[in-house]
């Protein structure tokens, strides 16, 4: 796993005085706060309800088998890969408990292949918002999938670089469950612009702001080596 990351993450502890340090402990205690509000909206399903929350708005679809597997799949799985995916960018646990962090990062791939991600994909395609919203959640599904296998395949071959940087992006799509609310609430906050059209520029936002962040920062790292 990457040895720093610029998101919402636990990084390794840095050395040299108290003001990395303190960064550090303030990325940890907000990753545990955004992890615990994703925690608050996901037992809103729990027990399994139709009409709760966002599936008020998706009467139609919550009708149809296929989209209750991938909706609760989707959304049972992704705050424990969430979690899972943090604890994956701690150092202590990557030099003291290899074999810890092989296992979980085993499960956090295999919730988002097998889960997370053709569940995501399956909402994608009946997403509100019309096609660019549709459009996006779609792409944002592959593409998570995709860096997460690649991610998966580079660890196999013993690719740590690769490794590494595929797994930064598959774990900045898997923020985007956090960032996308961010953007939301901070647009509603500033703009106050009708409802769906937040919806179609947060759907992108969501997930391209934390790509974008993480290429910067792989660029650099890597113009410096």
């Amino acid at each position: 796993m990457p040895q720093n990351t610029t998101i919402l993450l636990a990084v390794d502890k840095p050395a040299g005085g108290a003001q990395p340090r303190l960064f550090s402990l303030i990325l940890l205690v907000a990753f545990a706060y955004f992890t615990y509000l994703m925690a608050l909206i996901t037992w809103q399903y729990v027990p399994l309800d139709f009409n709760a929350a966002f599936l008020r708005l998706k009467s139609a679809e919550i009708r149809l088998p296929y989209y209750q597997w991938a909706f609760f799949g989707h959304v049972y799985t992704s705050i424990f890969v969430l979690l899972l995916g943090g604890v994956q960018f701690i150092g202590t646990v990557r030099r003291q408990w290899p074999r810890l962090h092989r296992k979980v990062g085993k499960v956090y791939v295999g919730l988002i292949l097998l889960v997370a991600a053709p569940g995501g994909l399956i909402m994608g395609v009946h997403a509100n918002g019309g096609w660019s919203a549709q459009l996006s959640f779609c792409l944002q599904a592959v593409l998570w999938l995709l860096f997460t296998w690649h991610a998966y395949t580079r660890a196999r071959t013993g690719d740590w670089p690769a490794h590494r940087a595929f797994m930064l992006r598959s774990f900045a799509l898997t923020l985007s469950a956090v960032t996308l609310r961010l953007w939301k609430w901070g647009i509603v906050a500033i703009l106050a612009p009708p409802p769906m059209d937040t919806y179609r520029v947060v759907a992108w936002l969501g997930w391209l702001g934390n790509l974008l962040v993480v290429e910067i920062w792989l660029w650099k790292t890597t113009a410096k080596a």
